[in-house]
């Protein structure tokens, strides 16, 4: 049919923040640059008002933060009047003390990530089999921390959906969670935030931490979780970034 559609851009983006659309050639856009941000604390992550940090270099000292995941109460999906379909503001959540924290310092300058982020997440946990949520945020110089993109892994499917490995107990174990395809512009001011936790319920069903098959059992195990940030278990967030 000739109704125009072939003469289009390929790619039609909205820039959040900006509040504008953009044209493209492809996806995702050749120009990004990857800017990676590393994650530092004194040991106290949990919840916003915690020590967790977002830095530009590697902190050379290993460090790590704890939490406990109980699958009896997980962390709630924030749904709005339109569903969950929409960003939301994570202030019912701030109290939480399975919910690590991690914020940059106000930005002096704008910065626009289009693409892919990605997190680079060493962890450990007592269970065979857990969760590990990461969350890209925006916080307002106002307070509000509105989420921008989403991303999670399942430990024994850490290496991908066709190989299946359980996890030891305790032991450090890198995982690559890839977060949801974005464009937003973090504007001066603002900050960034990455939460990290192991529930999202129930847009994500709960994992027992038993490493039974969770539709034929209902047995729930509470697992004890390990995020380690700097020296040679740094977790970093990478950012696509278009510059200007």
């Amino acid at each position: 049919m000739k109704n125009g559609a072939a003469d289009e851009a390929q790619v039609r983006l909205f820039v959040m923040g900006d509040g504008e659309w953009r044209d493209e050639k492809a996806w995702p856009l050749a120009r990004a640059r990857r800017h990676s941000l590393f994650l530092e604390s004194g040991g106290n992550a949990n919840t916003p008002a915690g020590d967790g940090r977002i830095v530009e270099a590697r902190p050379e000292n290993e460090g790590q933060d704890r939490y406990t995941y109980d699958p009896g109460d997980p962390v709630p999906t924030l749904y709005t009047e339109a569903a969950f379909t929409v960003p939301a503001d994570q202030a019912p959540l701030a109290k939480r003390q399975d919910l690590l924290v991690y914020q940059s310092e106000p930005l002096t300058e704008r910065i626009e990530v289009t693409g892919n982020p990605v997190v680079e997440l060493f962890a450990a946990t007592s269970a065979p089999d857990t969760d590990f949520f990461a969350r890209l945020i925006d916080v307002h110089p106002d307070g509000r921390a509105i989420d921008v993109s989403l991303g999670v892994v399942r430990a024994r499917y850490r290496d991908g959906l066709k190989s299946e490995a359980l996890v030891t107990p305790g032991e450090v174990v890198r995982y690559e969670i890839t977060l949801n395809p974005t464009s937003i512009a973090f504007h001066p001011g603002h900050r960034i935030r990455l939460d990290i936790t192991s529930s999202d319920f129930p847009n994500f069903d709960r994992n027992h931490n038993t490493a039974a098959n969770p539709n034929a059992d209902a047995e729930l195990a509470v697992a004890k979780q390990q995020v380690f940030h700097g020296g040679n278990h740094a977790t970093v967030i990478h950012l696509p970034v278009i510059d200007e």
